[in-house]
């Protein structure tokens, strides 16, 4: 048989217990796959093996005769020669071995423990060897008690993402609950579109209620000397010297404090520098203010304080 010969053909396929949703374990059967052609071809090649096997020790024979016979000069040097390369040629790997390494993958078995999420196939279709171009997987398995949870964190917390860091996982599904994971490993590379350090947090999911796919918010535990502030976007002024804030000092005055945004969430911003989270933030500032300006502290009126 050329392996050409098997490139294109197509074969048959028959199924034990493998249904989307059913858990499996690690080597259960999914599949097996009728192959007549390889069977027959096998069948082939034993024989022919037999028959290897005799001329192989004949030709191993006739060579240690040639080899004693040489010594006596009884025979030519080249009927010598002719005969060990017989026997080497026939002391080569028989076909027999590589066609049943072939047939092994008649029987599809899973590789670990998880649940069918895809099943490709059906009892009695025709499938391909996997060598066209419109090959596809028999089955995908999601193993599910183990989840690896992908987090893109912003860049100027990639110092603190580091391996051990705790983790808290919400889902809309399951209100009111946190599921605990751990940041196991990072890509040590900053993404240059995104300007994020792509990390995995895994989340062990014993009783499989977290579907693999899922969407989920990720509260990373940072250290606590990486703070950060959130304020509205109506207290940021925008100066060619750069961005600032306007915060209230002795009382009646203003001051203007450079800072470093992080995150932007629409309606507020994220502040990982400048601040110490003491100031007074002047909210929509004017324009023209300026530092030592001085500014009268509104009192929040009674409906703000009982909030």
């Amino acid at each position: 048989m050329q392996l050409a010969m098997l490139d294109a053909q197509k074969i048959c396929v028959e199924f034990g217990v493998a249904v989307i949703g059913g858990h499996v374990k690690s080597g259960q059967l999914l599949a097996e796959i009728d192959t007549p052609e390889v069977d027959q071809q096998l069948q082939q090649a034993r024989a022919n093996l037999n028959t290897a096997q005799a001329n192989y020790r004949l030709s191993q024979i006739t060579a240690n005769r040639y080899q004693d016979l040489k010594n006596t000069d009884s025979v030519a040097r080249q009927d010598v020669d002719n005969a060990l390369g017989d026997f080497q040629a026939k002391a080569s790997e028989y076909q027999v071995k590589y066609l049943e390494q072939l047939e092994s993958f008649k029987r599809i078995y899973a590789p670990f423990e998880g649940v069918i999420t895809s099943r490709n196939t059906d009892i009695g279709q025709l499938i391909d060897s996997g060598s066209s171009s419109g090959a596809k997987a028999l089955f995908q398995i999601a193993a599910t008690r183990t989840l690896r949870v992908y987090v893109s964190v912003p860049q100027q917390y990639s110092q603190a993402a580091k391996t051990g860091l705790n983790a808290d996982l919400t889902l809309a599904e399951f209100p009111g609950r946190k599921f605990k994971g751990k940041l196991v490993r990072n890509a040590e590379s900053i993404t240059a579109a995104s300007r994020t350090l792509l990390t995995e947090v895994d989340v062990e999911n014993p009783t499989g209620e977290l579907l693999p796919g899922a969407y989920a918010e990720v509260h990373l535990k940072l250290p606590a000397d990486v703070p950060s502030y959130i304020l509205p976007v109506n207290s940021l002024i925008f100066r060619s010297e750069g961005l600032r804030v306007a915060v209230v000092v002795e009382g009646n005055h203003a001051a203007l404090v450079p800072i470093t945004i992080g995150r932007d969430f629409g309606n507020e911003v994220e502040v990982v520098a400048g601040l110490t989270g003491q100031e007074s933030i002047i909210t929509s500032p004017p324009d023209s203010i300026v530092a030592g300006e001085t500014v009268r502290v509104a009192e929040p009126a009674k409906g703000a304080e009982s909030k």
